[in-house]
């Protein structure tokens, strides 16, 4: 006998239609944002391979092929640092194009250039776009995803620079074995470690090509005062029935009677808000820890350590591989267990292992005038490194960009986000110009030993500092150490109803 479907039954089965189209799109579109990424991971990589190459070339000082590593996080600094206001100015997407473009040139330039100066200027040029994606992406992903996927789309980006850096190690190492060595002839009479930078062409252009098919962020628009146009976002991404509620909400958030403008940013402490202070330090602990050591120097650290060139290269790609395994770990924990969580957990494993691997360099010895170290202490730096990955890649790597891109309030988020980017980016310039100085003696157990306290003392911020922002939505983003309650019977965090948080965001002194 054939069972009646009910008009409830009927409705529900629609409404689970509606969220299952809703998420497809929500993926989708945050998966073409989050391309940006991929190439912030590639163009900040892909010079792992050629470093012996282009300071034999140029013949480079130390503190020289430093500068050439280190130089696009200048560009990525100055990048992050307007891309905000550039965002707010013109849209997410079309910031998203001149990225694209910016990625393009520098992997052209880089490619071609003929001396160390042209080599550092696109290097630069690329870090620009380095810069402007590490913002926007997260900012644009975090702006038209649901509350419930928030977490995860958010995480998309950090595995999309995992990605992007596991591509450019893999080709790197394609590129060197098949040319017999990085700085040997491979196509057209162009030495490997030019083709390394050349293929960067082909991402900069479907990044290109993705950015303007996906639509503008409903924030943005509603900024802009285009309603109608950001109701049809939200009910294309979000699948929402009245996406009119939604758009009055983000206007009361918005605090539309004034334009957005890095000033929104001071406050009291040390002249900006708390939640901006939050929000540097913990793009300066996610450097600090020194994690751009293990991807832009790994392979000149494994040579150290006993390796051939071919040898470490293929380490340094089985590191990445295991560092794009952790970050889906991440993704299936972070809307689970929340944010603060998995940052505690890596903050302690990254100050153990660390620890562990300073221990092990200060049993190196000078060998030609570079660290050498013996069994077994070879093989224990090798486990703690990549033990100091697995932790990384699982919590910080993450879960860093996730809280960047949904803490702060509607109105800030753009400006809050391009100036935590910049003092990433610094911290970044900091490390990496640093680590060749001390490669060339037996120091480097001081320099596993300072990321090692900064290990340690990022878990004592994020115990003392940071709140947990997992179920959240981006409009209940206050900036102040307030959670969604919990549900008595499930223990979860619900998403509040529209009239809970249209109260919640209705005051603009409490936002």
């Amino acid at each position: 006998m054939e069972r009646k479907v009910t008009k409830s039954e009927s409705a529900a089965d629609q409404a689970a239609a509606a969220q299952r189209h809703s998420t497809t799109a929500a993926i989708m579109v945050s998966a073409a944002a989050a391309v940006g990424g991929f190439l912030f991971g590639f163009d900040t990589a892909v010079i792992n391979g050629a470093v012996s190459a282009i300071q034999g070339r140029f013949q480079l000082s130390s503190f020289l092929i430093g500068l050439a590593v280190a130089c696009a996080l200048l560009g990525s600094a100055l990048g992050a640092w307007f891309a905000g206001r550039l965002a707010d100015r013109i849209g997410r997407v079309r910031v998203m194009l001149i990225a694209a473009v910016l990625f393009g040139l520098s992997a052209l330039g880089a490619g071609l250039a003929w001396n160390e100066w042209p080599f550092i200027f696109w290097r630069v040029v690329g870090g620009l776009g380095i810069g402007i994606a590490s913002v926007i992406a997260p900012a644009y992903i975090a702006e038209v995803a649901p509350a419930r996927l928030r977490g995860r789309l958010g995480s998309l980006q950090q595995l999309a620079i995992v990605t992007g850096i596991f591509v450019a190690l893999l080709s790197d190492a394609f590129l060197a074995n098949r040319a017999g060595g990085s700085a040997n002839q491979l196509w057209l009479g162009l030495p490997a470690w030019r083709w390394m930078f050349l293929v960067g062409l082909v991402p900069a252009i479907v990044y290109g090509v993705l950015s303007l098919e996906i639509p503008e962020s409903p924030r943005y628009l509603v900024a802009k005062g285009e309603l109608k146009r950001a109701g049809q976002v939200l009910t294309q991404v979000l699948g929402l029935v009245k996406p009119e509620v939604k758009v009055e909400e983000i206007r009361r958030s918005l605090h539309l009677e004034t334009k957005p403008s890095l000033s929104d940013l001071r406050g009291p402490r040390a002249g900006l808000l708390p939640i901006v202070w939050v929000g540097i330090l913990l793009s300066v602990f996610q450097q600090f820890v020194g994690i751009n050591v293990i991807f832009y120097y790994s392979t000149t650290l494994w040579r150290s350590v006993g390796f051939t060139e071919a040898d470490a290269l293929t380490i340094t790609v089985i590191t990445s591989v295991t560092n794009v395994l952790v970050t889906l770990i991440a993704i299936a924990l972070v809307d689970k267990i929340g944010r603060k969580p998995l940052l505690l957990a890596g903050s302690a494993g990254m100050a153990v292992s660390l620890g562990t691997m300073a221990v092990c360099f200060t049993q190196s010895t000078l060998v030609g005038g570079a660290p050498k170290l013996d069994q077994p202490w070879g093989t224990i730096a090798l486990v703690a490194a990549n033990l100091y990955v697995v932790f990384f890649g699982a919590s910080w790597g993450p879960v860093v960009w996730v809280l960047l891109g949904e803490m702060y309030p509607n109105r800030i988020r753009a400006a809050g986000l391009a100036v935590a980017a910049a003092a990433q980016w610094i911290a970044n310039f900091a490390i990496t110009t640093t680590f060749p100085v001390l490669s060339q003696g037996i120091a480097l157990w001081f320099a596993y030993g300072v990321y090692a306290f900064f290990a340690a003392l990022s878990f004592v911020f994020v115990f003392g500092r940071v709140h947990e922002t997992k179920g959240m939505e981006l409009e209940e983003m206050t900036g102040e150490a307030r959670q969604p309650a919990l549900d008595q019977r499930s223990g979860n965090a619900p998403a509040p109803d529209s009239t809970t948080r249209q109260q919640e965001s209705a005051d603009p002194g409490q936002q």
